[in-house]
């Protein structure tokens, strides 16, 4: 398998670095907090390692798990040391009360992070559909993914499938904004009858 970095030490960080290293893959984390990123290694187990905040990450693909307002900032603050990495933006920009959107059409989350990225870089909206005690059930999930670059969903839909979800591309990287919506659509659903305990999927005939 490979190596995966993940910026961010919170719950969505758990799930997928603990889902990656049970499926073979080697996690880096990466975490303004280097005390919280290490009890986050020692949790997962497997290999997990903590590299430094700003440093160059030892995976190609390097997951970006912080909230939303800070997304862009992060990947600023990185700079160069991002080149040719694929960016995964698994951000859901939520307002207040999570019932609507933060940004707006040609402005989400994953179209800031690809502004502040240094050339050479990809960004691939994913996972954002999934909560993240859901995806720490390690159950097979359809995970909805957007981006510009074939060979970088390529990439990413490889590592998902290898997580045993399936990948379902979306389209080029103005659909994010689209998958940011997705995102308080499945929030609708749990909160309205559905429970917490599901994720978005398509049946493809």
């Amino acid at each position: 398998m490979t190596t995966i970095s993940i910026i961010g030490s919170g719950n969505m960080a758990t799930a997928i670095g603990t889902r990656a290293t049970k499926h073979g893959h080697t996690v880096e984390l990466m975490s303004r907090d280097t005390a919280k990123a290490q009890a986050l290694a020692d949790q997962i187990g497997n290999g997990a390692t903590v590299g430094a905040f700003g440093a160059r990450p030892a995976g190609d693909i390097v997951i970006v798990a912080v909230l939303h307002a800070a997304a862009a900032g992060v990947v600023a603050h990185y700079g160069d040391a991002l080149a040719g990495k694929v960016l995964v933006d698994i951000t859901n920009p939520f307002n207040a009360d999570a019932s609507g959107l933060a940004t707006t059409v040609d402005n989400s989350v994953s179209e800031q992070i690809a502004a502040a990225a240094p050339a050479g870089t990809h960004v691939v909206k994913a996972l954002n559909t999934i909560f993240g005690h859901v995806l720490a059930h390690d159950t097979p999930l359809d995970a909805f993914l957007a981006g510009d670059g074939a060979e970088a969903k390529a990439r990413v839909a490889e590592f998902l499938e290898s997580l045993d979800l399936r990948p379902l591309d979306a389209g080029g990287l103005e659909m994010a904004h689209t998958l940011e919506w997705a995102g308080i659509l499945l929030m609708g659903l749990a909160r309205n009858g559905a429970g917490f305990d599901l994720a978005l999927g398509a049946e493809v005939r």
